[in-house]
């Protein structure tokens, strides 16, 4: 005969009737009723993934984190000099400083000369070579500001060279260098440019102010002769003002 009381859960005594209706309860209520009645909860299951037809279900990948962005230093493109090219208004540089990014900088030199550089502010390049350049900021940073400090200079673009052609022509005005005319350009091409002689020009009385190292200097030019020479010309150089002369007749 079945004993009418059965011993649960460390020796508490309950009726049959009573186990039966708890082992019901577990069955019906899971977790909720097994906590109630001080039983240990069932372990957690993850939920079945969400099946759908032809669509296969995956578990989502551990996103690595992502990682720094490492500092690009812009590249600038230089141009390669002449050797002995002398830095002039307007010229395009760029300034490096090894080991100290944030006085590096391209600037353009002034009219006078002269370049805006950090710490530095506004100093002369003018009239220096590449290396002369280099040499001048080298000695300034050191001076007050950093310890055997390395450096480099490069150029990065010419100033936009002119010169003017007034007088017995037919379209007066400045005009720009051709690209690689870095000794000049010949008299004939310069006045071509300009859109040729009047029907009054005087080519045999030509004037040309240019700038020497004493102050501005007056040449004489016969594009007339020249025209009939063979051979190299008078080259107009950046700077220069050419004056077509009227004819007197």
């Amino acid at each position: 005969m079945v004993s009418a009381r059965l011993s649960l859960f460390s020796g508490t005594s309950i009726g049959w009737s009573s186990a039966v209706g708890l082992v019901l309860l577990f069955a019906v209520c899971g977790p909720q009723a097994r906590a109630q009645a001080g039983a240990p909860p069932a372990p957690a299951q993850a939920p079945a993934p969400l099946q759908i037809p032809g669509v296969t279900s995956r578990a989502p990948a551990a996103i690595a984190p992502a990682p720094a962005a490492a500092a690009v230093a812009s590249a600038t493109n230089s141009v390669s000099a002449p050797s002995g090219y002398q830095l002039s208004a307007n010229d395009q540089i760029a300034v490096e400083v090894f080991g100290e990014d944030d006085l590096r900088s391209v600037a353009r030199l002034s009219g006078d000369g002269s370049v805006s550089l950090p710490l530095l502010g506004a100093v002369r390049l003018s009239g220096l070579t590449l290396a002369q350049a280099t040499a001048r900021l080298t000695e300034l940073y050191g001076r007050d500001y950093l310890v055997n400090p390395k450096l480099n200079v490069s150029l990065v673009g010419y100033a936009k060279q002119r010169f003017t052609v007034l007088g017995q022509v037919n379209r007066p005005g400045a005009f720009e260098m051709p690209e690689g005319a870095s000794g000049g350009v010949d008299i004939l091409e310069a006045i071509a440019m300009a859109g040729g002689y009047t029907r009054i020009a005087a080519p045999e009385r030509i004037s040309v102010r240019r700038r020497g190292p004493n102050g501005d200097e007056i040449i004489r030019v016969n594009a007339k002769r020249l025209a009939r020479e063979s051979g190299s010309g008078f080259r107009v150089q950046p700077g220069d003002t050419v004056t077509v002369g009227e004819s007197i007749f």
